[in-house]
């Protein structure tokens, strides 16, 4: 299911639509606000660095946290991930086996994180932390945790798709919000704008509250991976928050998109779908190609017949982003 588009339209105007649906927006927010408030934020004995985002639809959240495991191993760190597993059957806690596990039973984000560092899936955060702890790690990154109140931060990171913002600024189902921009900055220690310096400079004008907390630059770019893309014809299909980034950044590299299918976030990709998408392909004459995300919920024989774009986060507030690392970390741990 997409967003409405009535969710994206100026801050400023609305629109009728959501102004209709204002009142059931304040009913969310309200069960938002007393879920918060009910946790117990436990502690585990390791720090908890939070990556999460107030928004429906990606927002660059999963390569903050490849990006962040990354820089803390290459510390000397023992970083684990823990996430909810959304999407998997499985409600832990868990330790994701990338040779074991499919991503219908432990979610495809933790699947692509394990793929980096111990996983761990659990649909009670605080006994995720615990478990993770005790099998060892250094310290925990909580993907997607932000509105969940279990578990107590030691670094709170929001990120923002610079170019989307946060859309109208209103609630579900007003507006594309899990909870108010005001309440979550309150929360935040940091935000991430993950975007082109037009779009963020558009963001920090939009939406000055944003002024109150450290507001880092970063963007996706593509891996190297040795693949020539100039003049390959693709037929590209993505289920991530912002698909339309993926085929320009495909575009950007040379790759000719002759077809291109957009599927929603977390979504199965069933046999019937599998054959529709191979001939698509074929009828163009092109390679099929997806994102890392998306290729974790393959089976391995059609996994192998599609190439993947790897995308990586570049942080361009680099210092500003290992002193706040720094300050929750000890050497080593």
């Amino acid at each position: 299911m997409r967003p409405p588009v009535f969710w994206f339209r100026p801050p400023a105007a609305p629109g009728p639509l959501s102004a209709a649906l204002l009142p059931l927006s304040g009913l969310w927010a309200a069960a938002v606000r007393w879920r918060l408030r009910r946790g117990q934020r436990g502690r585990i004995g390791v720090p908890v660095i939070c990556v999460g985002n107030i928004g429906i639809g990606g927002s660059g959240k999963t390569p903050t946290v490849i990006e962040l495991v990354s820089r803390l191993t290459a510390s000397g760190h023992c970083p684990h991930v823990l996430a909810r597993g959304y999407g998997g059957s499985l409600s832990g806690p868990l330790r994701v086996e990338p040779g074991r596990h499919a991503s219908d039973e432990v979610g495809d984000e933790p699947l692509l994180h394990a793929a980096f560092t111990p996983t761990w899936i659990a649909r009670d955060r605080l006994a995720g932390g615990q478990a993770a702890a005790a099998a060892g790690a250094g310290l925990v990154v909580l993907d997607d945790g932000f509105q969940n109140a279990s578990l107590a931060h030691d670094l709170s990171i929001l990120v923002v798709n610079a170019a989307a913002a946060f859309g109208n600024g209103c609630v579900i189902p007003a507006g594309p919000l899990r909870e108010p921009v005001g309440a979550a900055l309150a929360r935040a220690d940091l935000v991430l704008s993950v975007g082109s310096d037009p779009d963020h400079d558009r963001l920090t004008a939009d939406w000055p509250q944003l002024r109150r907390l450290p507001v880092l630059r970063a963007s996706l770019e593509a891996l190297p991976t040795g693949m020539d893309w100039s003049g390959q014809r693709v037929y590209a299909f993505a289920g991530i928050g912002h698909p339309s980034g993926f085929f320009a950044m495909l575009r950007a590299l040379g790759a000719e998109v002759v077809g291109s299918r957009i599927f929603a976030d977390h979504q199965a990709f069933p046999p019937r779908v599998l054959r529709r998408l191979e001939a698509a392909a074929s009828n163009l004459d092109a390679q099929l190609v997806t994102t890392e995300k998306d290729a974790v919920r393959l089976p391995e024989a059609f996994r192998q017949r599609v190439l993947t774009l790897p995308v990586r986060l570049v942080v361009h507030d680099d210092a500003r982003l290992r002193d706040a690392l720094a300050a929750i970390v000890a050497p080593g741990g």
